[in-house]
């Protein structure tokens, strides 16, 4: 071999070895933020992580290694805040009832007709209320909330017909309601009688009259086919559903002021294309259950609001809010 040759070959090597240790180097650096999620991919809270991560991408190139986990795949639902805490998890989406079991006053957010819509959630949580909340969120849990999501506005699905105005008009309906002391308590607080039934039993339960009704976001009962074994949907928009795009105080106190800035975005920009793509689903559905021949009816409202505020304020749950709070919420405009 010619010994020029052999020196040239020499220096390409060693090149390439450089340039491996500069790149695995260069990986190292970037910081890592998992995310774990219960969520089914088609589901826009699924989807909204791609765009964070396309966002923070963006914005911050080479800066971070953003690794999604869906379908509870790396920590089972419920289980990401002592993750989060333990220093295994960066980043997830946690519910009102997350937040509740070490932040009390957030139990408010459980209850029934505490928002009245998308739009007073986020004036609420982008307001003085979320400001406080999340600060004790923070205190208490050792995560940082960065952006609300709208999961949907939760409605009555009925098997048979029926005139339904207030709740005295939902008594003796055997209404499914998941599981949980909380949940049933909404159920009979709306005055039905709330049965407890696993989410894969409803279908046959509605088309056998196990149960008479159910409630959902409609996205959900298109989903199901909870439609195919009913005949009545009743707007009742009775809870408004939310989840919140939230990373450990460890990960975030790591970052830099531009950095958390950018993260911060991210997940606000991920929120919004959730929120968005959301509502324009459930506005398309009020529709498409009238045509697949469900009758659509609204209740009045005020009177289910009232009453159910009653009951949760003369209940045990009533007893964690801060004095004034429910005041504060309904005076949000």
């Amino acid at each position: 071999m010619h010994p020029a040759f052999n020196l040239s070959r020499r220096t390409l090597m060693a090149s390439a070895a450089l340039s491996t240790t500069s790149f695995s180097t260069l990986a190292q650096t970037r910081t890592l933020l998992r995310i774990s999620t219960p969520a089914v991919p088609d589901a826009w809270h699924a989807k909204m992580w791609t765009v964070f991560r396309n966002t923070l991408e963006k914005s911050a190139p080479g800066e971070f290694d953003v690794q999604i986990n869906l379908n509870a795949s790396l920590f089972k639902q419920g289980a990401e805040p002592a993750a989060m805490a333990r220093g295994n998890l960066e980043l997830a989406s946690l519910s009102p009832a997350d937040l509740a079991k070490l932040v009390p006053e957030f139990s408010v957010f459980t209850a029934g007709y505490m928002l009245r819509d998308p739009a007073h959630q986020q004036k609420v949580f982008n307001g003085p209320i979320g400001a406080e909340l999340f600060k004790a969120v923070s205190r208490k849990m050792d995560v940082t909330v960065l952006s609300t999501c709208y999961l949907g506005t939760r409605q009555l699905n009925l098997r048979e017909v029926r005139a339904v105005k207030t709740p005295a008009d939902l008594k003796g309906i055997k209404l499914r309601m998941p599981g949980s002391k909380d949940w049933l308590f909404l159920g009979n607080a709306l005055g039905a009688t709330a049965t407890p039934l696993a989410f894969g039993e409803v279908y046959l339960g509605l088309k056998t009259g196990t149960i008479d009704g159910q409630d959902n976001p409609l996205s959900s009962v298109r989903a199901a086919k909870f439609h195919e074994v009913t005949k009545q949907i009743v707007l009742t928009s009775h809870l408004v559903d939310s989840l919140f795009i939230a990373i450990s105080n460890k990960a975030f106190n790591a970052l830099t002021a531009t950095q958390k800035q950018k993260v911060s975005t991210a997940a606000q920009a991920a929120a919004a294309y959730n929120n968005d793509n959301n509502l324009q689903e459930e506005s398309q559905l009020v529709e498409y259950f009238k045509k697949e021949g469900l009758q659509v009816t609204t209740p009045d409202v005020a009177a289910f609001r009232k009453t159910v505020q009653t009951v949760y304020q003369n209940s045990d749950y009533a007893k964690v809010w801060p004095a004034g709070l429910v005041e504060r919420i309904n005076a949000t405009q």
